[in-house]
């Protein structure tokens, strides 16, 4: 049962595509402005994604439950939990997360101030760790921006060209190393990479210089699904590359 916040129609009349919020929600949403006339919504401060099988399997993991960390914001309070790009969250506060989509309504659902539990996968290996739910801050963080440069260095294995950040645009990422995609082509194009995004990870390393990301891609077979920890703008996603077979 839900309530429609909004319903689109072609022609108007209600025979249309209805988007509504589950009761539940709109209930405390209901309660807490009786209560305190202003809505408090837990937040972690992160950014996740669904786990493809692809992603998976490049986790080494034997299915796709739980929602994948793509990203964690400097200072928030998954940053001060331990939290850290790569993990997978199975449950929340006692609550399984089977769906990427659980973890925001369970987050939100949780009084800020609250240490909630969080049981997730890191590496393979189950880990439980304590996390303060934050409050839902109302103005969006400061977004990073990418420099074009000069020179383009030698594409590598999977078809990126890549170079290294500069210290402006490491600051501008909190402080971690990254690589400028100069260009993409072929299947890491096709799987989603771009022209601009910036690598900060592989599989779960995190990115530490462009002979350390090509060195550690030499290690991996032809066909061997790949997970790439990829910044764009103000978002962090996992886009899953399987290595070409060599020429």
């Amino acid at each position: 049962m839900g309530i429609n916040s909004q319903i689109y129609s072609r022609s108007g009349g209600s025979m249309g595509l209805s988007f509504a919020i589950p009761i539940d929600v709109a209930l405390d949403i209901s309660n807490q402005l009786k209560a305190t006339g202003k809505i408090t919504r837990g937040w972690l401060g992160i950014a996740i994604q669904e786990i493809t099988k692809e992603l998976a399997e490049s986790f080494g993991m034997k299915n796709t439950n739980g929602a994948l960390v793509a990203g964690v914001e400097r200072n928030g309070p998954a940053d001060k939990g331990g939290l850290e790009a790569g993990d997978v969250i199975t449950k929340f506060d006692g609550k399984p997360i089977i769906a990427t989509a659980d973890l925001p309504r369970v987050v939100g659902s949780t009084k800020p101030g609250k240490i909630a539990a969080v049981e997730i996968l890191r590496k393979g290996n189950a880990k439980t760790l304590n996390i303060g739910v934050g409050e839902m801050p109302t103005e969006s963080a400061e977004a990073a921006q990418s420099a074009k440069p000069a020179t383009k260095p030698e594409m590598n294995r999977i078809g990126l060209i890549l170079k290294e950040i500069t210290p402006q645009q490491k600051k501008k990422l909190n402080g971690k190393n990254g690589l400028l995609v100069l260009d993409a082509q072929g299947a890491v194009a096709q799987a989603g990479v771009r022209r601009g995004d910036v690598i900060l990870g592989l599989n779960n390393t995190q990115v530490q210089s462009l002979e350390q990301f090509n060195k550690q891609l030499a290690g991996f077979a032809a066909g061997k699904t790949i997970a790439l920890l990829v910044q764009r703008g103000e978002n962090t996603l996992y886009v899953p590359v399987k290595i070409p077979a060599s020429k």
